[in-house]
């Protein structure tokens, strides 16, 4: 395997370990007014994530960082042409994090509720844009001979960018009510299972039709198996839920997530960036790469380096590894109840 290939399947599963993992801290945010009945309820809620979220970030900023060293060129002309979604993507994650830093700092129900919004928000936002943004991605968009995007943010408000949103969008919040019902006891646990039985449905729909149009659209052969991969997942997830077996119903959306990752990046290669204007125009593993000496010292970096970030990253899902419930939230205390909720 070619070094820019090796980069190009290393971004890849970057990508996919920051859907996986953020993707149902999405869903937790987006869920919170839902299964969050009173304060006490969407602290339980919070506290889920509390301990993880900001490390499953890591990954995002990784693959960024990892696009803009393996291939200048794909950075370049993805951050100038989506900068709009991306930059209220950028926000979205920032207003979330104050959010969650900042709700316990006063005990007051008003105080509280703002930012109940804002971690609501800021957890919509991206789940819709990432979608919309692969999604025009993987269809291409206008790059001219220059290798600048000459469209408006109109242009990736198409049919089959909305599509995508609207997939991602279910599928985190399918993703983060299973998460929620493996890390709660009591009611909140029973709810959450019960409203991923009733997502589970349209997320089938939603998802399995966005996969046919883009294997159909832009897929290979081969990526056919992932497209059979993810249905099989989806339509496991829907008996899971029903069954109330909420540990393998969220193994089934990491592996349907999973599979979209394949399905996108393999219908790409050797594309990163397809021109719609003219194919001749598109961003390629080869021409949009950095220099084999910059490839090759970062592929040690990332041997050396990955499995220690691995290893901690596990170590922290099981370190924090029990069930939550009412009774384990703390009375509010200003700004202490504010440490006690970020250990909780």
């Amino acid at each position: 395997m070619a070094l820019t290939e090796f980069w190009f399947v290393l971004i890849a599963v970057l990508w996919t370990g920051y859907l996986v993992l953020e993707g149902f801290d999405f869903g937790v945010g987006m869920l919170l007014p839902v299964l969050g009945r009173n304060d006490t309820e969407r602290r339980v809620l919070i506290n889920t994530i509390g301990p993880v979220w900001d490390g499953n970030e890591v990954w995002l900023l990784v693959a960024g960082g990892a696009t803009f060293a393996a291939f200048p060129e794909w950075y370049a002309t993805l951050f100038s042409g989506f900068y709009l979604p991306l930059l209220l993507i950028l926000v979205a994650l920032i207003v979330r994090g104050v959010a969650f830093e900042y709700r316990g700092t006063i005990n007051d129900n008003r105080w509280r509720g703002r930012w109940d919004l804002a971690i609501i928000v800021g957890s919509v936002v991206p789940a819709l844009l990432w979608g919309v943004a692969f999604a025009n991605i993987v269809a291409g968009v206008p790059i001219d001979a220059d290798r600048q995007f000459t469209g408006t943010l109109l242009t990736l408000l198409n049919p089959y960018g909305l599509l995508g949103g609207l997939t991602t969008l279910l599928l985190f919040a399918l993703h983060g009510a299973l998460f929620l019902g493996l890390k709660t006891h009591g009611e909140i646990r029973e709810r959450a299972i019960a409203l991923a039985a009733r997502l589970s449905v349209p997320t089938l729909v939603v998802a399995g039709g966005f996969a046919v149009w883009t294997q159909l659209a832009h897929g290979k052969t081969w990526t056919w198996l992932a497209v059979i991969v993810a249905a099989a997942g989806l339509v496991g997830v829907v008996l899971a839920a029903r069954a109330q077996r909420e540990g393998l119903g969220f193994t089934l959306t990491c592996l349907v997530i999973i599979s979209a990752v394949v399905l996108i990046f393999g219908s790409l290669f050797p594309n990163v960036m397809p021109s719609s204007t003219d194919p001749a125009f598109s961003l390629t593993i080869d021409n949009a790469s950095s220099t084999p000496y910059t490839l090759r010292v970062m592929t040690w970096v990332a041997v050396i380096l990955t499995p220690f970030v691995l290893l901690y990253q596990g170590w922290t899902f099981w370190v924090f590894r029990r069930r939550l419930t009412t009774a384990d939230i703390p009375e509010h205390a200003g700004l202490s109840w504010r440490m006690s909720e970020r250990s909780g």
